[in-house]
């Protein structure tokens, strides 16, 4: 299944939620479902469809396939400690994702651009891999000449969200500090992952 390239409002009209990783586009114009019964009150959701959202919109939100995701969830299963907490700090440590919530890039699609064309660099080593995890103490720097880059400067200094507790940003240098493993407040979104582990709990 290759990456979602549609219209994102109508995904966070769908969801009926922002997205922050996905656009920065807001609700306020339409904040109902897409579709011409959208402004209608819908039925209650089953149990599925309720699970399946908070899947589907943790996905979205950091633009993973539903093969990667899978993987990323029997990874979190396998390893210590709490598999919903391990989950979002697999997601929040994607190399693309920190790009985007160090202010970098206004979402993590563009983030992923700057990732995949050169610009950014870890401990002064290219890397192109948005998936590339971060570990604690990993220093994240943008290509000399990519500092010059307009729209690179102003995103830096007005981020579209306030910059976590994990990381360590210089405005003036242009740098990041990964400082620790995200925390699960640190998730930009209201999101129950108990009920995305209870979705694959079946299925993997």
């Amino acid at each position: 299944m290759s990456r979602y390239t549609g219209p994102r409002v109508k995904i966070i009209r769908r969801f009926g939620q922002q997205l922050p990783g996905l656009t920065r586009k807001s609700l306020d114009r339409r904040p109902y479902a897409p579709g011409q019964h959208g402004p209608q009150r819908r039925r209650k959701a089953s149990d599925y469809r309720t699970r399946l959202d908070e899947k589907q919109k943790l996905r979205m939100n950091y633009g993973v396939q539903e093969a990667q995701f899978r993987r990323y969830i029997t990874k979190a299963s396998r390893s210590k400690g709490d598999t919903g907490v391990r989950l979002l700090q697999l997601l929040e440590g994607r190399f693309d994702n920190v790009v985007f919530r160090a202010g970098f890039a206004p979402t993590i699609p563009a983030a992923r651009q700057l990732v995949t064309h050169g610009h950014m660099r870890i401990n002064g080593k290219k890397v192109n891999i948005p998936s590339y995890q971060l570990r604690p103490g990993d220093v994240i720097t943008l290509r000399e000449r990519s500092k010059k880059i307009d729209w690179i400067v102003e995103c830096t200094k007005s981020p579209v969200l306030v910059r976590p507790s994990y990381l360590e940003v210089d405005a003036e240098q242009l740098t990041a500090t990964f400082k620790a493993l995200p925390a699960q407040e640190d998730v930009p979104l209201q999101i129950q992952v108990n009920l995305i582990i209870e979705y694959y709990s079946q299925r993997i």
